[in-house]
Parts: C-alpha cells; structure tokens; sequence
C-alpha cells in the first residue's frame, strides 16, 4: 500500500531523470493525470498517455524532456504531504525562485500552477513546486 502516490510519482520522475530516460510509467490516478497537465502546459514534460501494464492495470507513460542533454526539470519537491498538508490564500502562494519555477495547486476550480490560481483568485492546497 502507497501512502503518498503524487509523492510516489515524483520521485519516480526524479529518478528517471537522474538515469537520463526518455519515459517513465506510473500508476494511473485522476490527480497524477491532472498533475501531468500541468507539468506539460508549462513546458516542464513533452507529454503523458495512458497505457496498461502486463496485469492490466492502468498507467500513465510520461515522456520526459531534456534541454542539450541535461533535464528540463532541475528540482521537483512535495509540499503538501499526507502527515502535513499546506494550504494558502492566494496571496500567500508561494512563488519558486522568483517566479522561473511552478507551484501546482489544488483548487476548488481544479489543478493548476501558482500564475493560474493568482489570475482565477483562488487559494487551495499547495502540491509540489518545480524549477
């Protein structure tokens, strides 16, 4: 049994990376996808696609994207984790590196990036944050 799956997700992208692959698969979840979305509209992965495993189970094959050899992704972190989960108002959602990064939020209007949430007006749960 997985605790964290969104965490579970991100590492498995971080060790990808790390090993210099081209896809990585993971188990299929309605946040994981929405997460993905996010990740592929701010132009951190090409691109993500379901597919099965040999059981059958459904997954989530995420094309992975590298600039001159070396990731797109520098550094991907879980902020809100099952033992402690962070919310913030929208004025109080954090901005990574000044703004060159991503904060994903889970909000009453969906998952999106911090730039999204600012715009919309709406505060929410704090996932994970990209540079």
């Amino acid at each position: 049994m997985m605790n964290d799956p969104l965490g579970d997700m991100l590492t498995r992208i971080r060790n990808a990376q790390m090993r210099g692959k081209s896809t990585v698969r993971t188990p299929a979840s309605k946040l994981r996808a929405w997460v993905l979305d996010v990740l592929a509209g701010e132009g951190y992965i090409r691109g993500y696609e379901a597919a099965t495993d040999a059981d059958g189970l459904p997954q989530l094959e995420i094309s992975l994207k590298y600039y001159e050899g070396t990731p797109v992704i520098r550094e991907i972190k879980r902020v809100s984790k099952p033992g402690r989960r962070v919310y913030a108002s929208v004025k109080d959602i954090p901005s990574v590196r000044n703004g060159l990064g991503v904060s994903i939020v889970s909000t009453p209007k969906g998952v999106m990036s911090d730039a999204a949430a600012r715009s919309a007006n709406v505060g929410g749960e704090v996932l994970c944050t990209v540079f």
